[in-house]
């Protein structure tokens, strides 16, 4: 199981990236997408749409099941990976890479003090 060290994550089984920039970038997990299966569909609100941590910004579609995005903090999405919409596999393919889904400008960093590093989140998947 792929849990890179330099990201944190989310009890959904979401990673966040601190790009340094007052923005992150989110994705699901190696765990998460292996889960769910072949991916067929991702539906992502629009760049704008802002919200409170933990409200649900997306949804991932598998052919077994569909799964809700929980925002990791609260924010505004600034940024989609458009190329999910013609291409959605590259979520199954490289979940931490092309695979991403937004990024969000973050309204309370103190909120990132609250998520996972890769240790916790290899003993919560354990």
């Amino acid at each position: 199981m792929n849990i890179p060290s330099d990201l944190k994550y989310t009890q959904e089984h979401e990673w966040v990236k601190d790009n340094g920039d007052g923005t992150i970038t989110v994705g699901i997990t190696d765990f998460a997408q292996g889960e769910l299966g072949d991916i067929v569909f991702v539906e992502l609100e629009a760049e704008g749409f802002e919200f409170d941590k933990d409200d649900v910004f997306g949804t991932v579609e598998a052919v077994k099941t569909v799964s809700e995005l929980f925002a990791p903090v609260g924010g505004e999405i600034v940024e989609i990976n458009e190329s999910l919409e013609d291409d959605p596999e590259i979520v199954n393919n490289h979940p931490y890479g092309g695979g991403w889904m937004v990024k969000i400008k973050v309204s309370d960093p103190s909120e990132l003090n609250s998520l996972l590093s890769a240790e916790e989140y290899g003993e919560l998947i354990d």
